[in-house]
């Protein structure tokens, strides 16, 4: 049987949420060869080039790496081939060509933020939030060609608190994802482990779900829905990009809400509010009250600090 740390594995990943997996491998002492990450990107005001998390990381760690803007370009495949790994783990990034992922000995494992087949796609973690849902999950499964539909080896399940937004979860399930993991790469070398397939794991009771990309239009609110519905809509996009509506004209994003499902006097897209320390939005059941706001043009701030330099007018909605 086959010691998992003399497996060469090369690393594909771009955001923080893969750093947490990567560090997790390196300290559990797989042998990582070589680090595939997402290009430099522009971002601030100067729009300076900005490394990607998983590249700072390789780079403190002096981990060989690549950028590729190609995934299918000969230059990046022959540097790739040159690695020779014996298994590719891939964490939050790109959709691979079967001359990446197929190419190891022992294939490619990828994690995913959900309990597939359940919310297939490239946003889990924000619907399963803005479904309602009160448990989630990771996964880690063997690529195919038809996206996350891959032979599942190891899952591990995660509650949602009533109240847990989608940053809160992703940093919840970074760690839980990373130690799933280091176990899966552990026992698939060791070959230990015994893939399922995703059919198996259907239940005929409860329709798939799925994840698409997140869109502007994801977050626009319509007050017709209910509190509670508009709330988890909140919750699964904050802190970023954020749910929002419009005000004389302006983006204005929710932040943090709470539903107030019982309250009933308010019509959807009505609001209310003392001028200092709550504001109220009516919707088709219930109100929902604004915690934390953002105007466009201005910073996050709480609704009291809002309502301090933002007067409304009569049968504004």
């Amino acid at each position: 049987m086959k010691d998992y740390r003399t497996a060469r594995i090369v690393f594909m990943g771009t955001p923080a949420f893969a750093v947490a997996s990567l560090d997790a491998l390196c300290k559990a002492g797989c042998t990582i060869v070589g680090v595939v990450t997402a290009p430099d990107k522009p971002a601030g005001r100067g729009l300076q080039l900005q490394p990607s998390a998983v590249k700072t990381y390789a780079l403190e760690n002096k981990i060989p790496l690549l950028q590729p803007i190609k995934l299918k370009d000969p230059g990046f495949l022959e540097a790739l081939y040159r690695w020779k790994a014996d298994l590719h783990v891939v964490v939050a990034f790109r959709m691979l060509p079967e001359v990446v992922w197929n190419r190891p000995r022992l294939g490619t494992i990828n994690l995913h933020g959900s309990l597939l087949p359940q919310y297939r796609g490239a946003a889990p973690i924000n619907w399963a939030i803005i479904d309602g849902n009160k448990k989630t999950g990771v996964t880690t499964f063997l690529l195919q060609h038809e996206i996350d539909t891959g032979q599942i080896l190891r899952s591990m399940p995660i509650d949602i608190a009533p109240e847990e937004t989608a940053g809160e979860l992703h940093d919840k399930m970074k760690e839980i994802g990373a130690a799933l993991l280091v176990k899966t790469v552990r026992e698939w070398v060791e070959q230990t482990i015994t893939p399922t397939p995703q059919a198996e794991k259907v239940d005929q009771q409860i329709p798939l779900r799925h994840a698409p990309k997140l869109t502007k239009e994801t977050g626009q609110i319509d007050w017709q829905q209910s509190a509670t519905t508009i709330h988890n809509l909140v919750r699964g996009l904050s802190p970023s990009p954020c749910a929002y509506t419009l005000l004389n004209e302006k983006l204005l994003k929710i932040v943090q809400s709470k539903p107030l499902p019982h309250r009933a006097s308010l019509l959807p897209g009505a609001f209310e509010t003392d001028g200092k320390s709550y504001l109220y939005v009516g919707c088709a059941a219930g109100a929902l009250e604004i915690v934390s706001l953002q105007l466009e043009g201005k910073k996050k701030m709480p609704v009291t600090e809002f309502l301090k330099g933002y007067r409304f007018d009569e049968g504004q909605q």
